[in-house]
């Protein structure tokens, strides 16, 4: 069985995956001489850096999503297919999928990143929640407000404590931006949710085994984001590696237990390869080898950008950093390279350029460093504001953010608490 696609004279590309790289190819070949066919296993793209505000009940979903046929609509040469990619098969240059095969002439693989538990077996790793994709932010968002319901019909003061307390692994711009949601939540929303409940016992803890939060950031941002988060009422623990934890307490390395039923690990992603390729250039991390092309090494015509592609250099000898910027850069540079190969112009090498980094930690607290220059405070946040809003694919998506922000901002209040779909009670089935 095929996937139905037309019959043309044009080459095929085939892109793997609708992230912030493979949206970018489509785009900007738009109206080109090439049939552009891209497959996802989702009909939505996702702006995953605001999923933790799904999470914590501050965007709706669909504001954060933009439907893979709508952004394909404006490009002509352009055809979506809702599929899951099971393997390939370079041989013959064919993809296989969940609904048929299709060939190509060229394939970009595009599929980002999944969570990386690193050493966690699976039987502790299962109770932890992730937030890599819309379904599971809505999964964590159900899960957090049904603990508190629960906890309102508890006598067990230490089981009401179980449920109250929330732990965050993982130092890095999620987790940090979490942790600042959430204690905004503790602060400003909850209590007046659930009145019954003594908020003043619940504790939020941000466990980080390195040294500093934000660990990629310049040491003064790192101490005011460290500042931020203190402020929000967050247990920061630096240091400090988790060695375990049985669906009701977390260990640490020196043995200390805390009490906790929602753990949302943060702390680590690794690359989402496509079965088909050659072993030896997939790394351990499931990141594939590429050339300064984004060509996969020892192949004539399939390419990887974005979080699942290495790029290795002497300056950055585990590739570039897996966030969408590099993403987006490495997915123009390959539309370009395609038509220059085409017109039999020699090809342009990937050079990245790093605009900068930013975090939120919540209200009229951010950090942010571009060129040297480094501030923090109120400037930071909105300048994070407008990066993100002007980043959202979709005009309805930039307004709906905007003034979900305001509203959020001006009466200290996140309306999207809603558990839609029940999780908890699922998972423990």
């Amino acid at each position: 069985m095929d996937l139905k696609i037309p019959s043309t004279n044009q080459k095929r590309l085939v892109i793997i995956g609708g992230g912030f790289g493979g949206i970018e190819i489509a785009r900007l070949l738009k109206n080109h001489d090439i049939q552009i066919v891209l497959l996802d296993k989702h009909n939505y793209h996702c702006f995953q850096p605001l999923l933790y505000q799904v999470a914590t009940g501050g965007l709706e979903p669909g504001s954060i999503a933009y439907p893979l046929r709508k952004f394909m609509q404006q490009i002509p040469n352009g055809i979506f297919r809702l599929a899951e990619v099971l393997s390939i098969d370079s041989s013959i240059q064919k993809v296989h999928t969940n609904i048929g095969e299709i060939t190509y002439d060229y394939l970009v693989i595009a599929t980002g990143s999944i969570t990386n538990f690193f050493k966690f077996p699976k039987e502790v790793s299962s109770k932890m929640m992730q937030m890599k994709d819309i379904p599971q932010a809505l999964n964590l968002r159900s899960f957090i407000l049904e603990n508190f319901e629960e906890a309102l019909l508890t006598y067990d003061e230490s089981k009401k404590q179980e449920l109250i307390n929330i732990a965050i692994v993982g130092g890095g711009p999620t987790g940090v931006e979490l942790a600042g949601a959430l204690g905004e939540m503790k602060n400003n929303i909850l209590p007046k949710d659930y009145p019954e409940i003594d908020f003043t016992k619940m504790q939020i803890h941000l466990f980080e085994s390195g040294a500093e939060l934000l660990g990629q950031m310049h040491p003064e941002n790192q101490a005011k984001a460290l500042k931020y988060v203190k402020d929000f009422g967050v247990n920061v623990w630096l240091n400090t590696m988790v060695t375990d934890y049985n669906g009701d307490e977390i260990t640490i390395k020196d043995g200390k237990k805390i009490k906790s039923e929602t753990v949302i690990w943060t702390a680590g992603v690794k690359g989402n390869p496509i079965i088909g390729l050659d072993a030896k250039n997939v790394l351990p991390n499931g990141r594939i080898l590429v050339d300064e092309f984004c060509k996969i090494k020892d192949t004539e015509n399939i390419y990887a950008i974005g979080d699942v592609a290495c790029m290795q250099t002497e300056t950055l000898p585990k590739g570039h950093p897996m966030v969408a910027p590099v993403a987006i850069q490495q997915g123009a540079l390959f539309a370009k390279n395609v038509i220059r190969k085409e017109k039999g112009k020699e090809l342009q090498k990937f050079k990245y350029t790093d605009k900068g980094s930013m975090a939120t930690v919540g209200r009229n607290k951010a950090v942010m460093e571009s060129n040297g220059i480094k501030m923090g405070g109120f400037i930071a946040w909105v300048a994070w504001l407008f990066v993100h809003v002007m980043s959202l694919v979709g005009f309805r998506n930039k307004i709906t953010v905007t003034l979900g922000w305001l509203y959020n901002y001006f009466t200290y209040d996140r309306t999207l608490r809603l558990i839609i779909r029940p999780f908890k009670h699922n998972k423990e089935d």
